[in-house]
């Protein structure tokens, strides 16, 4: 890739701004023959839970008018086993930079996923998902309460020697209360879109299309309101932000890196084509060089209300 898309996140080095986003990308080494992993700007694995789970009921996904609808449940093999099987695979694949998305239901739960992934090699940082709710709190969700994901981003630093992403919900009022609350825990970036909760309806049956009812939203749809967002969190915090939702090509990169990302994850276009994270930086450099702009970087923040 061109010297012009290279850059860094929370001092991790990355060819490109472009990743792959979490869930889109299963845990990477599944996509190792039909792409070069290696010219990633990175992989954000399939989220990880401290015991194995086995998710949602089928049917999962549901194609939307533009988008889709995901209820996969957070299916995954446990981070003791993806320390044990499939990150020894993406190390023997060189050169990729892989960052672990986390997820759990009580501050314990993130706490240990990270502890086991502290003693693995590999692994150039973490992205908590706090997108669940906290079954020790009623149910509250982290994502929707600033003390709460304060807590849980506050008790992961504590052990944390990689660098610390916290991937928020769009799934509240404000985001600006819920990026500085992750900040000022010791959150050293975030993501941010995850999917909108949403609702597809078979008329015919009365019925959802999807097992589990509700879903997550993602894809072109949700990128207008994403792009929002993202400005929205770059202006409150003074760490970095990496922008996600619908992004399917290089002008939409740019569009993200013009509202305050300094980075940004790929994910429902994955589903059709995996190259895509790779197609999107040609595309970006492209735009840069159209522009005459000299670095990707030089674009973020640019917006101009």
């Amino acid at each position: 890739m061109p010297s012009r898309l290279a850059t860094s996140l929370c001092g991790v080095a990355l060819k490109t701004p472009v990743l792959a986003a979490s869930g889109t990308y299963a845990y990477g080494v599944e996509l190792k023959d039909l792409v070069d992993l290696s010219a990633l700007g990175g992989i954000v694995v399939k989220g990880l839970s401290r015991e194995p789970m086995d998710g949602n009921p089928p049917p999962r996904v549901w194609e939307t008018e533009a988008g889709m609808i995901n209820s996969i449940g957070l299916q995954n093999i446990g981070v003791r086993a993806f320390v044990a099987e499939k990150l020894p695979a993406l190390r023997r694949a060189g050169g990729i930079t892989i960052f672990a998305n986390v997820f759990g239901y009580a501050v314990e739960d993130y706490v240990e996923v990270v502890r086991v992934l502290e003693d693995a090699e590999g692994l150039a940082g973490y992205e908590l998902n706090v997108s669940c709710p906290n079954t020790r709190h009623g149910g509250i969700f982290f994502s929707s309460d600033p003390d709460l994901l304060g807590e849980v981003v506050g008790a992961v630093r504590i052990i944390a020697r990689r660098p610390l992403m916290v991937k928020l919900s769009p799934n509240v009022a404000r985001i600006e209360p819920l990026a500085k609350a992750a900040s000022e825990a010791g959150a050293d970036a975030l993501s941010l879109v995850n999917t909108f909760v949403a609702l597809a309806i078979d008329a015919r049956s009365r019925k959802p299309r999807l097992g589990a009812g509700f879903g997550g939203l993602s894809g072109p749809a949700i990128k207008p309101i994403a792009l929002r967002m993202v400005y929205e969190a770059a202006r409150s915090v003074k760490i970095p932000v990496v922008g996600l939702g619908g992004i399917a090509n290089g002008m939409d990169a740019a569009e993200f890196l013009i509202a305050g990302a300094s980075a940004v994850e790929v994910g429902t276009v994955n589903f059709w084509d995996p190259s895509a994270p790779l197609r999107i930086a040609r595309e970006l450099d492209q735009f840069l060089e159209q522009e005459g702009i000299a670095h990707a970087h030089d674009l973020v923040g640019t917006l101009k209300l």
